[in-house]
């Protein structure tokens, strides 16, 4: 009889010698929390993991509340060795040794008799130190950005177990957990921590488990909180979640420079009845003013969004120092990150799709925007 996904899941990680966590560029907190949860819950069962994602100092050190990972990867190059093997069949070596140069590293190899034939020589590569990912909340493997595009070779040879709660995911694991009606991949995870070893959700593991479903349900206020959202939360309190901490960490204590910010955006808010739209622009001067970076603009989104209830899409434009206009874009409507993006070079990241237009004016690129909007909304 075929095994459940969940026992699948359990029977794949059991027999995996290392493990490697993944998560996409510009992780939301939700995906965050469950991969330190994940992380943490291997770890309790002697299972050795990395985690990995683009500028993870940025990234995971935005829940420094949250126990932090022994070693955080920004990239999986050195996952794999290539090896130099020498046909000592006929010719034994007795000797190797190498030199390192500025730009070269020679091998220099000592046959018994005579020359070395080159024939005798091979190059190939060896396996990958990891024999299992898990990748967290990602529709697909260009969410992972610059580790998917540096090192292709590792998602198509080594097993892949794909956990998402996005209806956006093209279930591109040889194991798919996917479930679209739970409130946050933290929720999928808790549910299956429950059939592994139920023991094991407590402490630091519980607390992260909350901290991704009170982040992705906007605590619980909003459409994603579902009863089974609630009784596990309950259940994680229960077990040693602090659910005060987590909403002071997340809601209450923003640098006064991010506050700085989200003032300045604030003052340039601008409505669109008939799209129900919601945008600003954020300008050098602002980022300069106010001390802070692109990085900081998703916070504020997510803000504009809890506060403007009427709106069904949020958007802010931003000048880059790359004198392009980048931005971030978010629908209400959750099935609507299904359909193409009304922009060229979008990219999904969680729910928000990130883009960058060929414009050096910002009112140039915020009028191409509208327009792009409205011929999406006529579709």
């Amino acid at each position: 009889m075929a095994l459940k996904i969940n026992d699948q899941i359990k029977e794949t990680i059991l027999s995996a010698k290392k493990i490697l966590i993944l998560l996409p560029q510009n992780p939301s907190n939700d995906a965050i929390s469950a991969g330190l949860a994940l992380y943490l819950f291997l770890k309790e069962k002697n299972i050795e993991s990395d985690i990995a994602t683009n500028d993870p100092l940025r990234n995971i050190s935005k829940l420094n509340f949250l126990p932090q990972p022994d070693n955080i990867q920004s990239s999986v190059l050195g996952a794999r060795d290539f090896i130099l093997s020498f046909n000592t069949k006929y010719n034994k070596i007795t000797n190797i040794k190498t030199q390192r140069l500025e730009d070269e590293t020679r091998i220099y190899i000592t046959p018994e008799n005579g020359a070395i034939d080159p024939r005798d020589f091979s190059f190939i590569p060896a396996e990958f130190k990891y024999d299992l990912l898990i990748c967290i909340n990602s529709p697909d493997k260009e969410s992972f950005g610059k580790i998917f595009e540096d090192n292709p070779d590792i998602f198509y040879e080594v097993p892949i177990i794909n956990i998402d709660n996005h209806s956006t995911n093209d279930n591109f694991g040889q194991i798919n957990l996917v479930d679209i009606k739970a409130s946050s991949v933290s929720e999928i995870l808790f549910d299956f921590f429950a059939q592994f070893d139920n023991s094991l959700i407590k402490d630091n593991i519980a607390k992260c488990l909350l901290t991704g479903i009170i982040s992705a349900t906007k605590s619980f206020q909003n459409t994603k909180t579902t009863p089974h959202a609630l009784k596990i939360s309950s259940d994680l309190m229960i077990l040693g979640a602090n659910q005060q901490e987590i909403i002071r960490h997340l809601f209450k204590t923003q640098p006064f420079n991010t506050l700085k910010l989200w003032g300045r955006i604030m003052s340039k808010l601008k409505w669109d009845d008939n799209l129900r739209l919601v945008w600003s622009v954020v300008s050098i001067e602002d980022f300069v003013q106010s001390r802070t970076e692109p990085a900081d603009i998703s916070f504020i989104l997510e803000k504009i969004q809890s506060n403007y209830e009427a709106g069904e899409i949020f958007l802010i434009l931003y000048a880059s120092s790359h004198q392009k206009i980048k931005g971030i874009l978010k629908f209400t409507d959750t099935e609507k990150m299904a359909h193409p993006a009304p922009f060229e070079n979008s990219t999904l990241i969680g729910d928000v799709f990130e883009f960058e237009l060929n414009f050096q004016d910002i009112t140039d690129a915020e009028n191409y925007c509208l327009e792009r909007l409205k011929k999406s909304a006529l579709r």
